[in-house]
């Protein structure tokens, strides 16, 4: 079998599973819709002090981010409970590459982010949101890369440690300060309030760039600065988890 095969033959299974017990795909658009139908509205008198005239469209590109990061990281939890079944050691006793095992799963994962995404962005619409639908799908896809990221850590992680109770803090300890720190869900600056010592630690939070980049990619900004700094961070974030996740996959002792 090649190798695109051995990936389409274990992405399918995930899909079918995935698809089986949708449990965890509505968990995971739940809580952005929640901030979408509850938090998006005490946001709309305060547009032009975060400087936005929309606030839907300064909204939901965080909620896209955060989509990405937590439906994502949080993949691992799914292999913890296949290896305890005996499920990945039986795919590694056959000649699938084991790259094509974290692969398939990770383009479960993406294409369950962005079936995720659209219905986010299309929520946004129904509730105000205007601007620029090329930017979002490039919004969208940046979103997918960030999401295939986490979900190779994230089963880097769970193939390490093999434990749900230990996976959960550390999962959590990342997710909290990277949902504070970039900016998801109030933009992190001196403008709006923000001590000096926050933003200066924002800085150093890769995400934030690419929080700052689907905003300005959902105003139709595509070619600037901050919108490169975006796609720069997303391909590094993408390249390192592929290659903790492939590297964790390939150990004998894994």
């Amino acid at each position: 079998m090649t190798f695109a095969f051995q990936t389409w033959v274990i992405f399918r299974r995930q899909m079918r599973l995935a698809l089986r017990n949708p449990a965890w795909v509505i968990i995971g658009l739940a809580q952005p819709v929640l901030y979408l139908c509850l938090f998006g509205p005490l946001l709309k008198p305060l547009a032009a002090q975060i400087g936005t005239t929309n606030a839907y469209t300064f909204f939901v590109p965080g909620l896209l981010i955060q989509l990405g990061l937590f439906g994502a990281l949080f993949a691992g939890f799914g292999l913890v409970s296949e290896w305890r079944e005996g499920v990945i050691e039986a795919e590694r006793v056959t000649p699938a590459s084991r790259t094509a095992l974290l692969l398939g799963r990770i383009l479960r994962d993406i294409s369950l982010l962005f079936a995720q995404g659209v219905i986010l962005v299309a929520l946004g619409f129904a509730f105000g949101m205007r601007g620029s639908i090329g930017g979002m799908l490039l919004g969208l896809i940046l979103t997918m890369l960030l999401g295939g990221a986490c979900s190779a850590a994230s089963n880097a992680l769970a193939l390490t440690l093999k434990s749900e109770d230990a996976l959960a803090p550390i999962l959590n300890s990342i997710a909290l300060p990277v949902l504070l720190l970039a900016g998801i869900l109030l933009p992190i600056s001196v403008a709006t309030g923000a001590p000096q010592w926050l933003v200066t630690l924002s800085d150093f939070m890769p995400i934030k760039y690419l929080v700052d980049a689907l905003r300005e990619l959902f105003n139709g900004n595509i070619a600037t600065i901050t919108t490169m700094w975006g796609v720069l961070w997303t391909l590094v974030l993408f390249g390192l988890g592929l290659w903790f996740g492939t590297r964790t996959f390939r150990k004998d002792n894994a």
